[in-house]
């Protein structure tokens, strides 16, 4: 309390939403990562890849993504990006191991979250996966004569949700 205005002051939590809006709380379950700091090109390619998979296929996949087994095809990001063998329907691919360590950890807070609500687990489908850039971090590196470079830093929002099926 604040001794001199007789009002207590709380900082205000930024409040998050969903892009996903057709929830339904009976049979679907989300979870969320925000302010990620995370390749978006790399989150976004990851998140198209396990859009439809069943919950344990996806999580198997970015295991085996982790382990560097599996590449992810990188379809939108894709200049100079090498072909990789092991890929089915697109050519070029890679390994982002930071993204799918972070969205692993994502689709664990999706599974216990389904666990909570009374879902079954085994029959848990993804039915949206989304990542977007959020907060930038502006940094400046001085340089010569005067002048500095920007240096950002875009943190990423994360979104998963699952539908029993």
């Amino acid at each position: 309390m604040n001794k001199y205005s007789g009002f207590t002051t709380v900082a205000a939590l930024p409040e998050f939403g969903y892009s996903y809006t057709e929830y339904n709380p009976t049979t679907q379950v989300r979870a969320s990562l925000r302010e990620v700091d995370v390749s978006p090109k790399a989150a976004r390619e990851v998140c198209a890849a396990i859009k439809g998979l069943s919950l344990d296929k996806a999580k198997a996949l970015l295991e085996d993504v982790i382990d560097l087994k599996r590449p992810i095809p990188f379809r939108r990001y894709k200049k100079k990006v090498p072909h990789r063998r092991g890929l089915v329907g697109f050519y070029a691919g890679r390994y982002p191991v930071k993204a799918a360590k972070m969205i692993l950890k994502l689709l664990e807070n999706l599974e216990a979250n389904a666990e909570f609500k009374g879902l079954d687990v085994s029959r848990i489908e993804i039915v949206h996966a989304a990542a977007y850039p959020g907060r930038k971090i502006k940094k400046y590196f001085p340089r010569a004569f005067g002048r500095s470079t920007p240096n950002f830093k875009v943190l990423v929002h994360i979104e998963v949700v699952g539908e029993e099926r």
